[in-house]
């Protein structure tokens, strides 16, 4: 959604965000930022954008970038009116810079990763990623969000997302307590307490960021397209424990309490 850039967000969206686990913001980078993005990282995956046959991996993964267009489109006024809208103002960390970016390039080869799963917040010092934790109070992440750098159509490997499946997650990582879970215990189950829930593709224009509740559901897909696509899926830092009072919060509230 599109509003003014001291509140984007309308009660509206807050709701779905609260129900679903995610909300679109349209035009919260400028097509110019995207542009400038996109060149910087064809450079970096050595590929040529105007000849297809370089194009040999089905997903090449970039990490941090600090660059201008980067860093201006992480700084957004309206991206923060937002964070602070569903975190709270003083709640969560600047970005930055923005990574990873998972470059998703039309294949016909399995890329091995479009498996479902959520992104886990500590304990990332373990050298085995399925070690990497998640608890109920979402330490250390506020939200995941999802930058579009290039135009996302259906085709395009967009991001499937489980709507209304951080419910589903707060419900799991509950009785973990403080200590919460490992993504390899999460996984345990292939998320199948999630797969009743309506899937959502993350599709736009670029300049369109979605805006994702920590423990939502999501997985990425093949690329049947043309177009390569070009998103980067950092996360909000929490600068001190999340507060039911606000929208992130309140959503795993709504999971415990069985109002969701």
């Amino acid at each position: 959604m599109t509003n003014h850039q001291s509140r984007p967000l309308r009660a509206a969206d807050i709701e779905q965000f609260v129900r679903d686990g995610f909300v679109r913001l349209d035009e919260a980078f400028s097509p110019q930022l995207a542009e400038a993005g996109r060149a910087i990282l064809w450079r970096e995956t050595g590929c040529d954008p105007e000849d297809p046959a370089t194009w040999t991996e089905p997903v090449i993964r970039l990490g941090m970038h600090a660059e201008r267009p980067f860093r201006e489109a992480a700084s957004s006024p309206v991206l923060a009116a937002a964070f602070d809208q569903l975190v709270g103002p003083g709640r969560w960390r600047p970005m930055g810079a923005l990574g990873t970016f998972p470059i998703r390039f039309p294949s016909s080869k399995d890329p091995g990763d479009a498996g479902w799963h959520i992104d886990v917040s500590f304990g990332t010092e373990n050298p085995d990623f399925l070690q990497w934790r998640a608890n109920i109070v979402s330490r250390g992440r506020a939200l995941l969000v999802l930058f579009l750098f290039s135009d996302v159509g259906p085709e395009d490997a967009p991001t499937r997302i489980r709507a209304g499946s951080h419910h589903d997650i707060a419900r799991r990582l509950a009785p973990a307590g403080e200590m919460g879970l490992t993504l390899g215990e999460l996984a345990a189950t292939g998320f199948e307490e999630s797969a009743h829930r309506r899937e959502v593709a993350a599709t736009g224009p670029a300049g369109t960021v979605y805006l994702c509740h920590p423990f939502l559901v999501h997985a990425a897909q093949p690329h049947r397209g043309a177009q390569v696509r070009f998103i980067a899926q950092p996360p909000l830092e929490s600068a001190v424990p999340l507060d039911p009072a606000f929208p992130v919060g309140r959503a795993i509230s709504a999971a415990l309490s069985g109002t969701d």
